[in-house]
């Protein structure tokens, strides 16, 4: 089996930016979301609340007519349409590529050529090629199956599941692109070679339909509220900023869940506790 980097909790607090009393709604970074379909709508719902939930300054939504309602009913805070953004989520809740609509491929669009980092879902996978700015995609292992298949070094599902942290690492390679694959335990990996990392620090209840809508959410109000650090430090950056994620998805399925069943949304409900739990561990912590 491949060697990997366990990240942890401690790991986990360090990365996390807590506001200053400069601070404002920009300064704490804005992440575009352009999720979600007519026939999936409530992907949109779930990747918004998941950023929010992180600690983002600003939202701006795009999408169809259905989600763009859902979204403006659960957070009238949420802003529509284009502007300044420092990182974009796209792909959640789209559907096959021949069943998109026009208004789908134009969100998906202004997300993909608008340079920004991006994290791109299972939806737009198919499209990764006309992405602009670095990426990290976060499939589980069927959807990485589906994305090799279309590579010079495709690995089948039986490859992946045998050794899924040195499948990460091909497919970072072969895409060029950070790799956040998606499972109980979860593998990051950055192109360019470098130790894997392993985040398992969540629970089975996690295997739930829109909990990676949420982690996509969160993975992308974290790179959002660390554009600086992902502009300094590339790759290495957004490596630490999935594994994160992962870290805070997982602990606040924990939390929700206290050995019971969990939906997705009690899980981004979760994760402002974990937050502030972590940051009371730093050695900077106040009080």
């Amino acid at each position: 089996m491949t060697s990997v980097r366990v990240w942890e909790p401690s790991d986990t607090a360090r990365m996390l930016r807590a506001p200053g009393k400069d601070d404002n709604k920009y300064s704490r970074g804005v992440v575009g979301i352009a999720t979600g379909s007519e026939r999936y709508p409530g992907a949109a719902v779930l990747g918004v609340e998941g950023a929010m939930r992180t600690g983002i300054g600003m939202v701006r939504f795009l999408g169809s007519e259905t989600p763009t309602r859902l979204v403006l009913q659960r957070r009238p805070e949420v802003v529509l349409g284009g502007g300044r953004v420092e990182a974009w989520v796209v792909g959640s809740g789209l559907p096959p590529a021949d069943e998109r609509s026009q208004q789908d491929m134009s969100h998906m669009a202004t997300a993909l050529v608008s340079g920004a980092p991006l994290v791109v879902d299972a939806g737009a996978l198919d499209r990764l090629g006309a992405a602009a700015g670095p990426a990290v995609i976060t499939p589980h292992h069927r959807e990485l199956e589906r994305t090799l298949a279309m590579t010079s070094t495709p690995l089948t599902l039986e490859q992946i599941t045998a050794d899924a942290a040195a499948a990460a690492s091909a497919a970072a390679d072969a895409l060029g692109v950070t790799v956040l694959l998606k499972g109980f335990t979860t593998h990051v990996a950055s192109p360019g070679g470098g130790e894997p990392i392993a985040i398992a620090l969540g629970t089975p209840w996690l295997a739930t339909a829109g909990a990676g809508d949420v982690l996509s959410g969160m993975l992308g109000a974290l790179i959002a509220g660390h554009a600086d650090e992902v502009s300094a430090r590339g790759e290495q950056a957004l490596a630490e900023l999935a594994a994160t994620a992962a870290a805070l998805h997982g602990l606040a399925g924990v939390r929700a869940s206290g050995g019971g069943p969990i939906t997705a949304l009690d899980v981004a409900r979760a994760v402002p506790g974990v937050i502030a739990a972590l940051l009371q561990t730093r050695p900077d912590a106040e009080g």
